[in-house]
């Protein structure tokens, strides 16, 4: 009996410092769950300050290639083709051989023609003799005044018979220098559109070929009424330096000027087509290209720009995120206006110096706290920065684009 009671006192001993032990790790676990329960962190935004600098203003317009003189090629007697004296797509000079006509009933004619010149001549020839006989015998009355008047008669008829006997000849030595068809122009020769063994000439709807002289290159425009209005009127767009965007985003390395407008605005677009005309040593530029005329217009004063990636554009309305001092988010709507490369162009909305995030805008919401971080630029938006400043963008897509 007396051990029982020593192992239960012993028992008693344990729980009691069982018991200590528990209720000290239920202390730790209700501490550990408290830190867990605690708030999460603010989320970290990358930022950049807005930017304030004149701006110059471009202007794109799209445009099509022309030549500067474009010769069609037809055949100015009939015939059949018997060669083709070009490659097609080659430069050709004024003068060359494109096509050649089977010269031979033309050499005939010529022929004919010479013949029937010399048969009138024979009797002008005689006419005249037998004029000249006569005149002396009027004046001794051995003939009457009628004789002499048949003499002046044939000897004038005979002339003018003559003389429209040459003119057959030379229609008929121009026929037969037709049937040799020469370029009208140095150009660029197109593909031909007649071949061997066609019957061609005056009668045939289809030209033979294209000759363009493309260097330099014409360029039309179509640009409205406003804009005629306010760059045409006033001498501006003579002073203007253009540039030629091509299909595959490259750009033309020579620049281009104003030259002409149309007489007449398209009443059913309320445009008028102007030319341009850009050097093209080397015939690059060909008539039909689609491109685009790019020239600066403005210089915005005082402007402020932001990255692009910090705009964001949703159903033509346009926002950005600013951190105030307090790293608490503000998220704007703005007036966006030129894109300049990767910066834009805002008009209303924002103030020199304000933070814009441009990364982690997934991450916030109006009123949020943020811990912002300087956005380091890369090397190519570093360079657009600088651009910005006065130097041409060298990709634009503007907000606004005119009408050409």
């Amino acid at each position: 009996m007396r051990g029982m009671k020593m192992v239960n006192i012993g028992g008693s001993r344990l729980f009691a410092c069982a018991a200590v032990l528990l209720a000290a790790m239920a202390l730790l676990g209700a501490g550990c769950g408290k830190a867990e329960t605690k708030g999460p962190s603010a989320p970290v935004v990358e930022v950049i300050r807005v930017i304030q600098r004149d701006v110059p203003v471009y202007t794109e317009w799209t445009a099509s290639v022309d030549g500067y003189v474009n010769a069609t090629i037809r055949a100015q007697v009939q015939g059949y083709l018997i060669s083709r004296d070009y490659n097609e797509g080659d430069f050709v000079r004024i003068g060359q051989t494109l096509f050649r006509i089977d010269p031979r009933p033309f050499q005939a004619a010529l022929e004919q023609a010479k013949g029937r010149l010399a048969e009138d001549h024979a009797r002008w020839e005689n006419a005249r003799a037998n004029l000249d006989r006569i005149r002396p015998l009027v004046a001794e009355r051995a003939v009457s005044k009628k004789d002499l008047d048949d003499a002046v008669g044939a000897e004038q008829s005979t002339y003018a018979a003559e003389v429209a006997s040459k003119a057959a000849v030379d229609k008929a030595q121009l026929d037969l220098g037709f049937t040799r068809i020469v370029s009208p122009i140095d150009g660029v020769a197109g593909i031909a559109k007649a071949q061997l063994g066609d019957l061609v000439g005056p009668g045939s709807i289809e030209e033979l070929a294209i000759v363009s002289s493309v260097d330099p290159a014409k360029v039309y425009v179509p640009v409205s009424e406003q804009e005629y209005l306010k760059y045409i009127q006033n001498g501006f767009a003579r002073k203007m330096s253009l540039e030629l965007l091509l299909a595959d985003g490259s750009t033309h390395p020579y620049k281009g000027h104003f030259a002409f407008a149309d007489r007449n605005i398209d009443i059913r677009t309320g445009t008028i087509r102007v030319a341009a005309f850009f050097s093209n040593p080397g015939n690059v530029l060909r008539p039909g290209q689609f491109a685009r005329v790019r020239a600066r217009t403005a210089l915005k004063k005082s402007a402020l720009l932001v990255a692009q990636r910090a705009v964001t554009e949703l159903q033509g309305s346009y926002q950005v995120a600013v951190v105030g001092p307090d790293n608490k988010v503000d998220i704007r709507a703005v007036k966006a206006a030129e894109r300049i490369d990767n910066l834009w162009v805002i008009d209303e909305g924002l103030r020199p110096g304000e933070q814009v995030v441009v990364e982690g805008l997934q991450k916030i919401r109006q009123g949020s706290t943020v811990i912002p971080k300087p956005f380091a630029l890369s090397q190519p938006e570093a360079s657009d920065a600088g651009k910005a400043g006065g130097q041409p963008p060298q990709a634009s897509s503007p907000a606004k684009s005119a009408v050409w």
